[in-house]
This record gives structure tokens, C-alpha cells and sequence, in this order.
């Protein structure tokens, strides 16, 4: 059984895969390289990444990960904050971008929320990336569509 923060990714032994989750994160991952305006079904497999009223185009489909525990997964925003025990903690967050999928590994970055009260987006882009076996992953909950700067 996996519990947070305690799977390693091992690309040899995929067999097991989660093809549900892995189909998911894979249809995010495409959208998100070829961001589109128009807005579709609201489901985390849309073909298009939305956009609205405050949002002409968006890059990102923000995720939350849920590990067979149940939980979200938490992890640091920064490269030096190592310890975070839920999103509460400071430095830490449970929003996550789909940066790549390779096989059973999947490698996300760590969104911020925004604490610039006057921006119409609620994340900002970290230099905080892991990958995880999606193996690992029991739960992906699907945020709004938004842009994130300086991906």
C-alpha cells in the first residue's frame, strides 16, 4: 500500500499501472501543452482547457492528489522547505500542474496560491517539483482552469 510521500517511481514495473489515473494525467498533460480557449464538458478529461469572464486563456488545469491513504498529498513550494505535514503548513501546498507523463511516472509542479490580492489568478508557479508512480495515486480532483505566469 502506498501512503503520502512514501512511493518511489520505478518505470521497470508498470504493469500494474493505474490506467485510469495515468489516461487522466496524460489528457491534462497534452492539454496543457497545447492550451486552448474554448471550454468543454466540466471533467478532468475536457478536450480543452477552459476560459471565462477573467480568464482569456488558460495554460493550466490544476490537480489535487489523493494517495490510498485518502488524503491529499502535500508538498513544499520551495527546494529547501522539506516538511510539510498538510497544506495548512506554511510553505507548502496540495495544487499541483502536470508537467509530464512517462509510463507509471508522473512529474508535477508544486502550485503556490497567489498572494497578490489584485491578480485575477489564484497560483503562482514554484520551482518545487517531484515525480510520483501513478501507482500511487488513488484520487485526482480537477480545479478550475487558470493561467499561471513563467511556466
Amino acid at each position: 500500500m502506498c501512503n503520502n510521500n512514501e512511493c518511489s517511481c520505478n518505470t521497470n514495473n508498470c504493469n500494474n499501472c493505474n490506467s485510469c489515473i495515468a489516461e487522466i494525467l496524460q489528457v491534462i498533460n497534452v492539454l496543457q501543452s497545447n492550451a486552448c480557449p474554448e471550454n468543454c464538458l466540466n471533467s478532468c478529461d475536457r478536450p480543452a482547457l477552459g476560459g471565462g469572464v477573467n480568464c482569456i486563456v488558460c495554460n493550466t488545469r490544476p490537480i489535487m492528489i489523493y494517495g490510498c491513504n485518502g488524503e491529499a498529498w502535500t508538498m513544499p513550494t520551495t527546494r529547501t522547505n522539506t516538511v510539510c505535514t498538510d497544506a495548512t503548513t506554511t510553505g507548502c501546498s496540495n495544487v499541483f500542474r502536470v508537467e509530464k507523463v512517462d509510463g507509471c511516472c508522473c512529474t508535477f509542479r508544486v502550485l503556490a496560491p497567489n498572494t497578490d490580492t489584485t491578480s485575477l489568478y489564484p497560483y503562482v508557479s514554484t520551482d518545487s517539483i517531484f515525480t510520483l508512480n501513478i501507482n500511487c495515486i488513488c484520487g485526482v480532483r480537477c480545479l478550475n482552469d487558470t493561467f499561471v505566469e513563467c511556466l
